[in-house]
């Protein structure tokens, strides 16, 4: 695996995880904070790439704008890609059939044990574990059986997290629209993440003959590597301000 790809051009296409990628992490996920040189930084690298710039992240809408922008100014893709915003429009997964008994079946769970935070999404649930990480087994066990009659459902697990989403929505998915429509539509894609939820992002964005970055620890398909949140900022700061012509 290598470093970390060179410079953007101006035809690059950049995709972008937000907790763990962007941000640090932290122990809660209302807890994370964001560098405050971050937006500046997002709207400059989306003014050189002439708008080729899209979050992509788990986190849903309504958690994510009050850290970031309010109103929301960039391409994004929320909740795994069930929620998907685009200059073409706005495109949402409905609420799927049978979350209901996996939210119950994690209200209980957070009724009982202290630790646990749950996250209510438009088309999903996260249920975080990283306080009480002695449950996680009994999280994603508890889950696991809530949706096991669901073929329309899926489970998830990340860093201290355990989802519960759409079968078929990942955040490969929604890149893969992306590229299919303008300002992303014939460039180059870049994707950054650091979870075992964005190993389908990495697979679509090097098919497509683009890098996959990885940030942080852990086995991944991605031909780059960065050491943590801090580092990828610090690339991508080079790279709005040091970036090669295109070639």
């Amino acid at each position: 695996m290598s470093t970390l790809p060179k410079l953007l051009t101006n035809r690059s296409a950049l995709f972008l995880d937000f907790d763990g990628t962007l941000a640090d992490l932290a122990r809660r996920p209302d807890a994370v904070e964001v560098h405050p040189e971050l937006v500046d930084l997002l709207h400059g690298l989306y003014q050189r790439l002439d708008g080729a710039l899209a979050l992509v992240t788990g986190r849903a809408r309504d958690d994510l704008e009050p850290l970031l922008a309010s109103p929301w100014p960039w391409p994004a893709a929320f909740e795994h890609g069930a929620v998907r915003l685009s200059l073409h429009g706005d495109n949402a997964n409905t609420r799927p059939d049978g979350l209901s008994r996996a939210v119950q079946a994690a209200e209980h769970l957070v009724a009982r044990h202290g630790g646990l935070l749950l996250e209510r999404k438009q088309t999903s649930i996260a249920l975080h574990y990283r306080l009480a990480p002695t449950l996680e087994t009994l999280c994603v066990d508890t889950l696991a059986r809530a949706i096991a009659q669901e073929p329309g459902l899926q489970l998830l697990r990340g860093k201290a997290v355990v989802e519960v989403k759409s079968a078929g929505v990942n955040k490969g998915t929604a890149i893969e629209a992306f590229m299919q429509e303008a300002p992303f539509k014939g460039r180059v894609p870049i994707f950054a993440g650091d979870d075992v939820t964005d190993e389908a992002g990495f697979d679509v964005v090097q098919r497509l003959g683009g890098d996959g970055i990885k940030v942080g620890d852990g086995a991944t398909r991605a031909r780059h590597r960065c050491p943590h949140p801090q580092a990828l900022r610090e690339w991508l700061g080079n790279a709005l301000h040091l970036s090669s012509s295109p070639t």
